[in-house]
């Protein structure tokens, strides 16, 4: 646990996100050691709880090293505390305004970069509140504000063990899996310490989901919409509770988390407010490229054999993505027992999955909701790519972030390989089974 805090105190203050090998070499060493924390003690519940808690507040006072989108986090939550609809205005307009009430616009417009700037904000209302309130709470103060994200993150984090433990029973899982994401390097690092909110749309969808083990449907719902409105990725999961809940619930449960969805909308609507809103999340169909699995095979061929434009392929390919993923939902949804909570949970997990190894776009984090979802399955091959994806912050070491295709060829030739391995694995173990 010592050696672990330190090798994240280094993490934390005293890395360049262009310096891979050291990057490299401190999350080789957090992951092993955390391996290790739970081989030896994953049935000392105060131990590890106070390890996970700890590593976090390591980087309490630390800004974000591996991402520059608190910048228009903060910028957001200034803009809502002034009255102003970050859904309306793009920053590189308002900066222009001389008189713009906004404590430290330039130093955060300047942060977020050229194409944060140019475009509108993309977080749903929930994640907006809590930027406000961190802009509120924080006076003004930019690590003020990083502060109070990273609490807000934290405690999530805490609820999803506590609702995580609970869900496992339901399940008749072992509870000790939970540190599985407790102590996971890339969650601490990219959570915490790089404030991103998936943390906080898992805590509502993990509470959501042990609602539904408990037979609160009605309750799950709005809960299961605050999910969505902190990230939009649980939308992905709404057709498999037509067959879990039956028709009549289902429709009450979808009644219940539209109109709820609606609800933390009004604030925030205009006319303007959809088409603005659907443009800027279209761009991550259609503009851009980051830890790609299949989508790099596909440009490659594409650029080498038929001279295609890579500008032009990604757009196309990226309504191929979307139209496949609808339809795998749909047949996944008419074809598995998604009665059983336990078939149900893996089916999320496929669609996910298979969502992501198509996507043209494949941030570190997004790896966090696999790993959560695994968790509550027989299925661990997210906690090898929770390791193998740190291979991708190659790209984080040069301006132009250029990335390197033999390192994601190895990232996900591992993942491919574990993920096969782990289905022939359990059809061996069937067959015997019904052999026997």
């Amino acid at each position: 646990m010592l050696a672990s805090t330190l090798f994240y105190a280094s993490f934390a203050y005293d890395l360049a996100r262009t310096d891979f090998p050291k990057l490299l070499g401190l999350f080789i060493a957090v992951f092993f050691l955390h391996y290790k924390l739970i081989q030896f003690q994953k049935w000392n519940f105060k131990f590890l709880m106070v390890s996970g808690i700890l590593f976090r507040l390591v980087f309490l006072m630390a800004e974000p090293n591996l991402s520059q989108d608190f910048y228009r986090f903060i910028w957001d939550g200034e803009l809502i505390k002034n009255g102003i609809n970050p859904y309306l205005h793009l920053p590189k307009h308002l900066v222009l305004q001389g008189n713009l009430p906004i404590a430290n616009a330039q130093e955060l417009f300047a942060g977020m970069g050229d194409l944060s700037a140019r475009h509108f904000s993309n977080y749903p209302p929930i994640n907006q509140l809590l930027f406000s309130i961190a802009a509120i709470g924080s006076g003004g103060s930019i690590l003020g504000s990083i502060i109070i994200m990273r609490l807000t993150i934290i405690l999530a984090d805490i609820g999803i063990i506590y609702f995580g433990r609970k869900l496992l029973q339901h399940l008749n899982r072992s509870t000790h899996m939970v540190f599985w994401y407790l102590l996971n390097p890339l969650v601490i690092i990219e959570l915490t310490g790089n404030l991103h909110f998936e943390g906080v749309m898992l805590f509502f969808f993990v509470w959501s989901l042990y609602l539904v083990a408990a037979k609160k449907w009605v309750w799950a719902a709005p809960i299961y919409s605050f999910s969505i409105m902190v990230k939009l990725v649980p939308i992905l999961f709404l057709p498999l509770f037509l067959k879990h809940f039956g028709f009549k619930k289902s429709f009450m449960f979808y009644l219940l988390v539209g109109g709820t969805c609606l609800l933390t909308l009004l604030p925030f609507y205009s006319p303007a407010f959809i088409n603005n809103y659907s443009e800027t999340v279209g761009l991550w169909f259609s503009n851009f490229e980051f830890n790609a699995g299949i989508y790099n095979l596909v440009k490659q061929i594409g650029v080498t054999f038929f001279d295609a434009k890579p500008w032009e392929l990604v757009k196309i390919y990226g309504k191929v993505v979307a139209f496949s993923v609808i339809i795998a939902t749909l047949a996944i949804t008419f074809v598995r027992k998604n009665q059983n909570l336990n078939i149900l949970i893996v089916s999320m997990l496929i669609i996910i999955s298979g969502y992501y190894f198509l996507s043209s776009t494949v941030h570190p984090w997004y790896i966090v909701f696999l790993l959560t979802l695994g968790i509550f399955t027989k299925y661990q091959y997210a906690i090898i790519w929770s390791f193998v994806v740190v291979l991708s912050y190659y790209a984080y070491s040069n301006s132009d972030y250029d990335e390197n295709l033999w390192l994601l060829a190895i990232e996900y030739l591992l993942v491919f390989g574990f993920l096969i391995y782990e289905i022939l694995a359990k059809a061996e173990k069937k067959l015997h089974f019904f052999k026997k």
